[in-house]
């Protein structure tokens, strides 16, 4: 006769423990936003950048692995100066490949939270949203139905920001893949601009005045914008209506 045995359960990591990358985020954001609130800024982009393109001409592909990493870096614990980056690399890298530098250290930034905030928080709170009811379990499952729509619309929209794009797709158990594209993808838009604005900053710079970083809402650029949001959110629409028409 055999004897039965218990399969032994997985030991589950300390909460803590799991907690403690996006914790770490936290506090190093809110120590960054104290002490690096004068180092990336445009007046300090403006007080270096003679010595930024002097460094850059000596040393191109060790500034570019510098800058990718730096900006990774701003990105992953939310530190302040992101747009400052981003139009730092349309400075020193002009319109492109700046803006695919920008959109790169953007994207691993982003996938750094998204990680960590999904290793802490998101599985157990993806199955509270799954075991819920009414209206929190219908958004649940319409988020869940269309995630490649809303990803890209939560990158797409300018009003959304994107610590808050970071961590919504992480709450809501969203692939790593599919969080990578969709970043990727739906930010290029807004890099392009804002790097655009960057490549530009010499002008700036002679002329002693600061960058328009409203640019983007202006309806020249606004409008093409809306129009990609319009697109990804097209599929939501097409099932909407298709469901109307089944009921």
């Amino acid at each position: 006769m055999t004897q039965m045995t218990d399969t032994p359960k997985p030991i589950e990591p300390n909460p803590i423990l799991k907690r403690l990358p996006i914790i770490v985020i936290g506090v190093v954001a809110v120590l960054g936003a104290y002490f690096l609130s004068d180092y990336l800024t445009f007046e300090a982009l403006a007080a270096n950048r003679e010595s930024l393109l002097a460094f850059r001409d000596a040393n191109y592909l060790l500034m570019v692995v510098a800058f990718i990493a730096i900006y990774t870096v701003v990105v992953a614990f939310s530190l302040p100066g992101a747009t400052i980056m981003t139009l730092a690399g349309g400075f020193l890298f002009a319109t492109f490949p700046g803006f695919l530098f920008n959109v790169i250290a953007a994207t691993l930034g982003a996938t750094g939270i998204f990680l960590a905030a999904r290793w802490g928080f998101g599985k157990q709170l993806g199955a509270k949203l799954e075991g819920s009811e009414g209206v929190v379990k219908k958004i649940k499952d319409g988020i869940d139905e269309n995630q490649w729509s809303m990803l890209f619309l939560i990158r797409l929209v300018p009003a959304v920001p994107f610590f808050l794009a970071n961590l919504i797709p992480a709450f809501l158990e969203v692939p790593l893949r599919r969080f990578v594209i969709s970043t990727f993808v739906g930010i290029i838009p807004g890099s392009v601009v804002y790097t655009s604005v960057g490549a530009g900053l010499g002008e700036v710079f002679a002329a002693g005045e600061t960058p328009n970083l409203g640019i983007i809402f202006e309806p020249h650029i606004l409008l093409p914008i809306l129009g990609l949001c319009v697109l990804a959110a097209l599929p939501i629409l097409i099932k909407a209506v298709r469901g109307k028409k089944g009921l």
